[in-house]
């Protein structure tokens, strides 16, 4: 006889529940429309266009790794409340637990922000124009030049949801631009001198960030895939030759790996927070640690 894991059961009466339950009875205090993202700081760009007039739903938690994201049965409540998931693109996650998430709102609308970008990938995509995380590299949200695409993107869709309110979200839309240029032209002219530095990197987070300002980044992990030990010891070989002491990494990755890299090229371990709601904030940080840490 077949026995149906206690958990599995668990998440299974679950969906049921939420996807039966009429999105008009929500209980919220406030009786948002619910839209649900991927991560952190979309809901920043929301915010910057909407102000409060959303519940934002996040799927990421503060602090998680998305290298680890597990859908929990309370998430389901948003989500089968939500009007429209907003995804990333290419966050592996986002594909994983893509059909959960669907099971749970089979009505909600999903919205990839990545479509019609110019994306960076490492590998050969196939012809079939079919969705793989293969290649693709997802973080898109850490070059203020795509963020002001996606936020056009989501503006449009804000303004479907509430069009009453869409005269605002326009003003705050060219208002976020205005923001946008400005953090660019400063990233942009800290960074003029340094072009075609080489950073090293664990996770390669700082793809589209180095395209934009003209640095040269290295990952121990090309195309997100843990380091083999034959990159490793290229990359060792890269940062002793070029005089390079410090290997960045995502603050909620193991630094286990990074630290062996970092004692073998006698540097040291950054931490830097690519999920951190403060965003224009963060890649200004950003930016101050990679020129602070270039040796001259």
């Amino acid at each position: 006889m077949n026995i149906i894991p206690i958990k599995i059961m668990t998440f299974a009466v679950a969906i049921i529940l939420f996807s039966c339950k009429n999105p008009k009875t929500r209980n919220n205090d406030d009786d948002k429309q619910v839209i649900t993202v991927s991560i952190l700081p979309q809901k920043t760009f929301i915010e910057k266009i909407a102000g409060d007039d959303f519940h934002v739903n996040i799927l990421l938690p503060p602090g998680a790794s998305p290298a680890s994201f597990t859908l929990l049965p309370s998430q389901l409540k948003d989500i089968s409340t939500s009007k429209i998931w907003m995804r990333i693109g290419y966050i592996g996650f986002e594909f994983s637990w893509q059909d959960k998430i669907k099971q749970a709102n089979p009505d909600m609308k999903v919205l990839d922000l990545s479509e019609n970008l110019d994306l960076i990938s490492t590998e050969n995509i196939s012809n079939d124009n079919s969705k793989s995380t293969a290649g693709i590299n997802p973080h898109i949200w850490l070059s203020p030049k795509m963020v002001k695409q996606i936020s056009r993107r989501i503006t449009d869709e804000l303004s479907i949801l509430k069009p009453e309110r869409k005269d605002v979200y326009e003003a705050n839309y060219e208002k976020f631009c205005k923001e946008i240029n400005i953090l660019d032209a400063e990233i942009r002219n800290v960074l003029e001198k340094y072009e075609d530095r080489t950073i090293i990197i664990f996770h390669p987070i700082l793809t589209y960030y180095a395209r934009d300002y003209g640095l040269i980044q290295e990952s121990l992990e090309p195309g997100g895939k843990e380091p083999t030990p034959q990159r490793m010891a290229e990359v060792i070989n890269l940062a002793k030759t070029k005089n390079i002491r410090v290997i960045y990494i995502q603050s909620e990755f193991d630094i286990e790996q990074a630290s062996v890299f970092a004692e073998e090229i006698n540097g040291k371990i950054i931490e830097v927070n690519p999920l951190s709601p403060e965003w224009a904030e963060n890649l200004r940080e950003i930016t101050q640690i990679i020129t602070e840490n270039f040796v001259e």
